[in-house]
């Protein structure tokens, strides 16, 4: 399995040259290193150079739930591809999910892998990670495993560092949950999280708090597209938002000024009142582009909110 990515056109012709894959999937197009590009589009284009180095009768795999599908379909038939197969929940799709249920952390599928029904579990939560276990278990099928066995090692799916990791904070009083997104950023992304803090337990008096940073390579489209994160910031039930770099500016003048607990120009200078703020119960997800060194405040917030030690059960180590 080979992971080929990019950050301007040209980029993954020559790399998908040298790996010649049997099966070549694009599991979405947003605007990540939109600086790059005159438009979304033309990130498809660049992402659609995949299909140029699939092997003869190779097959191409497009999430028919993209707003750019139709456009992908038309770049892989371009480009040769005369297997074009899709993955997604609604019709005409050959890998389905006719039924997800997110939990906080994880969901269950009910999905058709070809003429395969299958329903399983995926140890973290999220809808973007339905979407890519579609493509996995398509991948398999046309690989030749057994699609059901496949389906079922999906529960051994843990967040990455930075990539959803979860973290118990311990506090004087009570505990507080850390969602560790510090990896990287696009609005696509950012949407992603939000809907994960949504889907979180809170308790009965936890907090919903985002704290967000720039995304960077987003060209002139940068500050529009930080203003639009204040839609998904209201769905997702945000109760407070601390936003940090000064892309974020246009994201603090267009959110709600009674969710809006702070606008930081650095790390440094949000740590220490955010650590101040959190209560029991909360759960902050924190999430910005590589460049705004979030994992720093991830290491700062778990060096001082040390994970608390379960208590032993009485009796415990007696004898």
């Amino acid at each position: 399995v080979f992971e080929i990515g990019m950050n301007h056109a040209g980029e993954i012709t020559p790399l998908v040259a040298m790996v010649r894959p049997h099966v070549a999937m694009i599991t979405n197009v947003a605007a990540a290193h939109l600086g790059s590009f005159d438009s979304i589009d033309g990130i498809a284009h660049a992402k659609a150079e995949i299909f140029t180095g699939l092997v003869e009768d190779g097959t191409g795999l497009i999430n028919r739930d993209d707003k750019r599908q139709a456009l992908l379909g038309e770049l892989a038939e371009k480009a040769g591809v005369r297997d074009i197969r899709h993955f997604g929940t609604g019709t005409g799709c050959q890998y389905r999910a006719t039924r997800i249920r997110e939990l906080p952390d994880s969901s269950v599928v009910e999905a058709r892998i070809g003429d395969v029904p299958v329903t399983y579990t995926i140890g973290a939560p999220g809808g973007h990670l339905v979407l890519n276990s579609l493509a996995v278990l398509a991948a398999c099928q046309l690989a030749g495993a057994d699609v059901a066995k496949c389906a079922g090692r999906m529960a051994q799916v843990v967040p990455e560092k930075g990539r959803g990791r979860r973290h118990v904070l311990g506090l004087k009083k009570g505990t507080a949950t850390l969602i560790d997104e510090s990896y990287n950023a696009n609005p696509a992304s950012m949407e992603a999280a939000l809907k994960v803090l949504a889907a979180a337990d809170t308790g009965s008096s936890g907090r919903r708090i985002a704290v967000l940073g720039d995304m960077l390579e987003l060209g002139s489209s940068s500050r529009k597209l930080h203003a639009a994160l204040k839609k998904p910031i209201q769905k997702a039930g945000v109760d407070k938002l601390w936003v940090v770099g000064s892309e974020m500016q246009a994201l603090a003048k267009a959110a709600d000024p009674s969710l809006l607990a702070g606008h930081f120009n650095s790390v440094a200078e949000l740590a220490g009142p955010l650590a101040a703020s959190i209560g029991d119960g909360d759960v902050i997800m924190v999430k910005a582009s590589n460049g705004l060194r979030f994992s720093g405040l991830v290491e700062t917030l778990l060096q001082q909110f040390q994970e608390p030690v379960p208590a032993k059960p009485a009796g415990a180590g007696q004898g």
